[in-house]
């Protein structure tokens, strides 16, 4: 067999050959070359691979037409095919023309930097009066702090900058010209758009303002409130920054005012006996996880009665206790707030148990249960959400523990995201018909707690406006009937697949027939084998 055939193989076989051949001829000088280069070829496979994996990159983003995130990579990609080339070819071979005619045209790069701050400069100085006080109130956030985009407006509206009635549209509005500016740009590791920073230029804009025109902070710290007795002209927002933080009469009527309330670093959660009563201006309380890359942020409340005391908190409209350790159930009155629009739950791990009856909550339009996974039942009343646009962690389980199933959400008309978690004894044939029936859902998420494979024979008809889906844990060997390149009919183009036993999918299948499909992402597949 020719040493051709495998290249792994070559230098080994070469030496082994040489043994057999050392009575007639000793060869030692050959015998140390082939030595020193008998890992040569795995290592450029591997460098080829390293240079392959940077050119999908580039690939990815002009697939997904995703051209701003290739030119703010660009410098940085092209480095990395500089040194995979580097890897790869001698230095005298590498093509110098192109790489001297870049030198001869690029700006040095502090001019680069000093154009670029320019601009930043100039667009930081059109911006009007909302625009710049939105931007400014990032500022007090650490440098590079990651924020979701839905969060930011959150804590616009919770600093009293935008009106919770106009938060889609008005923050919308001042999150896109910030974006359009470059003021806030896309998180680097973020390949979905889905987080955010302030650009790390308009800090140093910033300071070197701040100390013409000193402007008062939109909100407190509550290390400020408790050492202060100063309290006119309070903000309108709370930051709770400390370790340990104690709401408690020590406050007096210093925090009565607040609109919102915000964890931007509290780990354990002390609350007075009515102390939370007393806030009745409260619009946003988010004691939950904030900030991105917050899992890491534990978080503990002293008792569940400060939740008692919501009852009354007529104005309340978002309510966050994700990540949040050591609430076990959900009292009755939490229920009643009826306007709130936004109850977030998630990663509550303690949480067992929810009041049997969510339909007071007429006006609400986000809820969020998924990972909360000792809960094993659905409230009834979901159905009776008529605004509900937003259901993450519906569970699926045995039929006496559902009184809520999939076919009760077809009366949601304006539901346009759900997620669904099937846990043992589900009965699958209540699930995948139903779904079709969901007109408006764009994004659906299926997750598996059980890893029978039985469990992934379930029979889903995608619903005709549905963009996105996303299957997590599927416990099946092979991608199912519904979801073959030639049955998918529907406006479907993303499908993500995380986790579980998936063995075999074709791909190329859905590149060369005409399915919407678009983007396709597999993570943590460890035994999928793709040809």
């Amino acid at each position: 067999m020719s040493i051709r055939t495998n290249p792994m193989k070559a230098v080994p076989t070469l030496l082994k050959l040489l043994v057999t051949v050392d009575k007639q001829a000793k060869l030692k000088d050959l015998k140390n070359e082939l030595t020193n280069i008998k890992d040569l070829f795995s290592k450029v496979k591997k460098n080829e691979q390293d240079l392959l994996d940077k050119l999908t990159k580039v690939d990815g983003y002009l697939r997904n037409n995703d051209i701003p995130k290739l030119m703010e990579d660009e410098e940085t990609i092209c480095k990395e095919i500089k040194e995979s080339t580097k890897k790869l070819l001698p230095a005298d071979q590498i093509p110098q023309p192109e790489k001297a005619n870049k030198e001869a045209t690029a700006s040095p790069p502090s001019t680069q930097q000093s154009e670029e701050l320019g601009v930043i400069e100039k667009n930081y100085e059109s911006l009007g009066d909302t625009e710049m006080k939105c931007l400014k109130s990032l500022l007090h956030f650490p440098e590079n702090s990651v924020m979701k985009r839905r969060n930011i407006i959150l804590w616009w509206v919770g600093v009293g900058l935008v009106e919770m009635e106009a938060a889609k549209e008005n923050g919308e509005y001042v999150f896109g010209k910030l974006m359009d500016h470059k003021l806030i740009v896309p998180d680097k590791y973020d390949c979905v758009n889905k987080l955010f920073k302030v650009n790390p230029l308009v800090y140093g804009i910033h300071e070197s303002r701040k100390k013409a025109n000193d402007e008062k902070k939109p909100f407190q710290t509550y290390s400020e409130i408790v050492t202060s007795s100063h309290h006119s002209d309070s903000p309108a927002c709370l930051a709770l920054n400390k370790l340990k933080v104690e709401l408690s009469d020590a406050f007096g009527s210093k925090s009565n005012h607040f609109r919102g309330i915000f964890n931007t670093g509290a780990s354990y959660l002390i609350f007075g006996s009515q102390r939370m009563a007393k806030m009745k201006k409260l619009q946003v309380l988010q004691l939950g996880r904030w900030l991105h890359a917050s899992p890491k942020h534990h978080i503990e409340v002293n008792s569940e009665e400060f939740l008692k005391e919501l009852r009354d908190q007529e104005k309340l409209k978002y309510l966050s206790l994700r990540g949040i350790s050591r609430i076990s159930q959900l009292p009755d009155s939490i229920f009643q707030l009826k306007s709130l629009e936004t109850l977030d739950l998630k990663a509550c791990h303690n949480l067992e148990t929810l009041p049997g009856d969510i339909a007071l909550l007429i006006n609400l339009k986000h809820l969020n249960m998924s990972q909360c996974y000792l809960l094993d039942r659905m409230p009834k009343g979901i159905d009776r959400l008529k605004k509900l646009e937003v259901l993450k962690g519906f569970v699926i389980g045995s039929s006496d523990k559902t009184p809520c199933k999939i076919r009760d959400l077809a009366n949601l008309s304006k539901l346009k995201q759900l997620s669904i978690h099937i846990e043992s004894g589900a009965i699958l044939g209540d699930i995948g018909p139903e779904l079709g029936h969901l007109s408006e859902l764009e994004k659906l998420k299926i997750s598996w707690g059980v890893f029978h494979t039985r469990y992934s024979k379930i029979e889903v008809k995608l619903p005709q406006k549905l963009k996105k889906l996303h299957l997590e844990g599927f416990p099946g060997q092979h991608i199912p009937e519904w979801l073959k390149p030639d049955k998918i009919t529907t406006s479907l183009c993303e499908l993500y697949i995380t986790g579980g036993k998936l063995q075999s999918m074709d791909l190329q299948g859905y590149a060369h027939v005409s399915c919407s499909l678009q983007i396709i992402r597999l993570k943590y597949l460890q035994n999928l084998n793709i040809n």
